[in-house]
């Protein structure tokens, strides 16, 4: 009898979890290569060296969100593997594609430090958040749809790991509508996000 060769392909959850930590390493570096010390012959002083990292500091801001929001995404998709009992080719190519938009957040980074006022490089941030988001939340309805999860898993998982990413989604959303305003207001509210996210504080029952 012949298996069909996607039926066996892709099963590895490991595997799968290894490529997922070397890109989301390589773009976190990749985020630093943005920041750039002053330039030697513009540096004559203490004052010029102040002033040149001040002029900086809206790339720091960047790259700090940017790191953020990556470090987010490793958690929530990191926490999705750790449930599976196995993949299979269809769940690999949709963690695939969600990789393929952590790659993109470096680029979609330097666009924002570099026209910050600019909406649509606001909102192109945001659209690269949106598809990690909408990317992550497929994968985790298809795999429970596919009986791909821990035959233990406990019965509020599967609808807290939904509810999570909704949640952070319509935040984020919320955060790119404030560019209307300015997009420093954007900025502002999708960082008090992504550390709120990231501090993961104990809200009172």
């Amino acid at each position: 009898m012949t298996t069909a060769y996607n039926q066996i392909a892709g099963q590895s959850v490991e595997r799968l979890a290894a490529l997922s930590d070397g890109i989301f390493a390589f773009a976190m570096t990749l985020l630093a290569l943005d920041l750039r010390v002053p330039a030697l012959e513009a540096i004559h002083n203490e004052h010029d060296l102040w002033h040149g990292l001040t002029a900086l500091s809206p790339r720091l801001i960047m790259y700090m969100m940017s790191f953020l929001t990556l470090g987010i995404f490793w958690v929530g998709q990191q926490t999705q593997l750790n449930h599976l009992e196995r993949s299979n080719i269809r769940l690999s190519w949709i963690h695939i594609v969600f990789l393929f938009f952590v790659t993109i957040m470096p680029f979609s980074t330097a666009l924002l430090a570099e026209f910050t006022v600019y909406r649509t490089a606001l909102l192109a941030y945001w659209l690269n958040i949106l598809c990690l988001g909408a990317v992550l939340y497929a994968s985790w309805g298809y795999a429970t749809r596919s009986g791909l999860v821990k035959d233990d898993i406990a019965p509020e998982v599967p609808a807290a790991v939904c509810r999570r990413i909704l949640i952070a989604q319509s935040f984020y959303a919320f955060g790119a509508a404030l560019c209307i305003v300015s997009t420093y207001w954007s900025i502002a509210f999708i960082v008090l996000v992504q550390l709120y996210y990231a501090l993961a504080p104990r809200l009172p029952k």
